[in-house]
């Protein structure tokens, strides 16, 4: 269970690397992103009045009001930090003991990730972007604590959906 560090003392050691990282990817959508949305969340919607499916209905016309609402606010800024012990994201720390493993995804520009596979079964990894940072040194230091998955030669499909469809 990670560690919340405003309401626990928590000894996480040294910081060898930190660096800030956005809560989520705010892409830059055009216009016709919007109206190919909107149209296929109209032809959904329609879909599912003809087959009297009204609960799938509200569903997506929630989707579009949650799409719409997470929009218009910027992601906020939020720390992350390898340390001795473990990792830091935000205010939740992470000792080394809660990971299963991590793997690097280096494609740039497109993709440049740090993965963590936790050992909860809810939220069972964690995405870091590297931003322009060398992931040699990291991989290295983190190779110390953990086992390095290297069967995940690829993003994960949901990541690159979320990057090709432009949704978070």
């Amino acid at each position: 269970m990670p560690k919340d560090l405003t309401k626990e003392q928590v000894n996480t050691g040294r910081v060898v690397f930190e660096w800030r990282i956005k809560e989520y990817e705010q892409y830059d959508r055009s216009r016709r992103w919007y109206f190919l949305m909107i149209l296929f969340s109209l032809l959904l919607i329609a879909y599912a009045l003809i087959t009297a499916n009204y609960l799938f209905a509200l569903v997506v016309i929630l989707f579009g009001i949650v799409l719409y609402v997470h929009e218009m606010q910027p992601p906020i800024e939020v720390y992350f930090g390898i340390t001795e012990t473990g990792i830091i994201i935000g205010r939740k720390f992470y000792r080394f003991s809660e990971l299963d493993g991590f793997w690097l995804i280096y494609n740039p520009p497109e993709v440049k990730n740090l993965y963590f596979r936790l050992k909860n079964v809810v939220r069972f990894r964690v995405k870091i972007p590297l931003l322009d940072y060398d992931p040699r040194p990291i991989r290295e230091y983190v190779k110390q604590f953990l086992m390095e998955e290297t069967e995940h030669e690829e993003e994960p499909l949901s990541d690159r959906l979320a990057r090709v469809l432009k949704i978070h």
